[in-house]
């Protein structure tokens, strides 16, 4: 065991915690005020149930012993996390429970983040449901094909592992697995009351920045805590988490400047969270000039992927499919191009002399865990639809889901004088916003 190792991922593990909170303030603040409550709930419901699944079950069926062709760890090897206490249960130079610790964390976040897909929509209680059986049906076994290789925890580990995919931490289990199954989910409950004639504004962005802030913070933990080592494999990881954030800030506020007049602080928000989505499969196989490269690209992307859905139809509250599920796959692709040698995983990519190969590579793993993800998250969300009922009534919609299912406002209206409770029923907001306001509206009609 290294002590400094040991220290370096407990902190990181801490860190990714924080995310989920982040992720609560930062979704909170771009729903309408009468859905703040529910929508944040739905980030702290994902961390109770799945912190609790992952010690029972979930760590032993994405880290033990293969038992399907690599496509599913032992679900009964490490139950309840038997085996794994003492002082000689190690994973590299760490303890075992540093390594549980750290795991954890990120499967908590994969599910929290398909909830603003959903937003002002879903019953908390079929919420809670589907993201216990969708950790266990989908997260689990993905992260089995992507972060258990051979011989670290168990003998035999996953086929995206073992056919040498690049994932640093997660582009592909995480954020492609999240951003399909936002997708389907979406398309499974249908569009809001209103969508794409009323504007649906973020009620609170000083709320959204603050989560973004928080969100990136805890991202160093998310990327460099992957070495699990303190080494120079996490210090590359840092900076270039630093240098592709940046860079799709910039990216993300010039196509908003470009497109439509101005630059946004939501905007600035959301290219930040682009960024880091698209380096975080990448972190350790690029140099921090490519990985520049990839940020601002991922921020062009992004910002022009939102508008989809307008386009195409589907609801995505809060950008899910835009940031999460194309900043992910960009991300996973792009190493494929820009992989170089010099990089801690020590691969060339096809602009670096590599050839085609791991571009192949990248692309299939990152189509399957795709396509996987969405049948099962549209399989899981239809039954739960047509059993139970996974959508609110609408006139409770309308009402206002934070008082209807949790019986609580995000606001005290009665004490904010007279004009509050118009905005309480979600006709107002701070300003309007390319991403949330139906199309072709002016900030006057809003």
């Amino acid at each position: 065991m290294d002590t400094g190792d040991t220290a370096w991922v407990l902190t990181s593990a801490a860190l990714v915690l924080l995310m989920t909170p982040g992720l609560a303030l930062f979704y909170g603040g771009m729903v309408r005020a009468k859905s703040v409550l529910n929508m944040m709930m739905m980030s702290f419901g994902a961390m109770a149930l799945i912190g609790v699944l992952w010690v029972l079950y979930g760590f032993s069926m994405a880290f033990g012993n293969d038992v399907g062709g690599g496509l599913l760890g032992d679900p009964s090897e490490y139950f309840g996390l038997s085996g794994l206490l003492g002082a000689d249960d190690l994973v590299g130079t760490l303890p075992a429970m540093a390594f549980v610790a750290f795991q954890s964390v990120f499967a908590i976040i994969a599910v929290a983040l398909i909830s603003g897909a959903i937003a002002d929509r879903a019953k908390f209680g079929a919420w809670m449901v589907f993201a216990g059986v969708w950790a266990t049906v989908v997260y689990f076994p993905v992260a089995h094909w992507v972060f258990s290789f051979d011989e670290v925890v168990s003998e035999v580990g996953g086929w995206i592992a073992g056919a040498g995919a690049i994932d640093f931490a997660g582009g592909t289990a995480i954020h492609i697995n999240a951003g399909a199954a936002a997708l389907a989910l979406a398309l499974v409950l249908g569009k809001r009351r209103g969508f794409g004639r009323e504007p649906m504004r973020p009620h609170n962005l000083p709320l959204v920045m603050l989560g973004a802030g928080l969100l990136w913070f805890g991202w160093f933990g998310f990327n460099a805590g992957s070495a699990t080592a303190a080494n120079g494999t996490a210090a590359v990881a840092w900076v270039n988490t630093l240098a592709a954030t940046c860079a799709a800030i910039l990216g993300w506020l010039l196509t908003e400047k470009v497109r439509d007049g101005h630059a946004t602080s939501l905007g600035g928000a959301s290219g930040a969270v682009a960024g880091l989505v698209a380096i975080t499969p990448a972190c350790s196989a690029l140099n921090p000039v490519t990985s520049m490269v990839v940020g601002v690209v991922a921020g062009v992307l992004c910002a022009l992927a939102v508008g989809l859905k307008y386009k195409l139809g589907y609801d995505d509250s809060l950008d899910v499919v835009g940031v999460h599920l194309v900043g992910g796959l960009w991300g996973t692709i792009a190493i494929g191009f820009f992989a170089t040698a010099d990089a801690p995983a020590g691969v060339d990519g096809l602009f670096y002399g590599g050839g085609a190969g791991q571009l192949w590579i990248q692309l299939y793993s990152a189509v399957a865990v795709m396509v996987f993800s969405f049948v099962a998250t549209w399989v899981i969300g239809t039954v739960i639809h047509k059993t139970m009922g996974f959508r609110i009534d609408e006139e409770d919609e309308v009402a206002g889901i934070d008082q209807v299912v949790h019986a609580e406002s995000g606001y005290d209206w009665g004490t904010l004088g007279g004009g509050a409770g118009r905005i309480g029923a979600g006709g107002g907001a701070p300003r309007p916003d390319a991403r949330h306001a139906a199309p072709g509206t002016s900030e006057v009609s809003a």
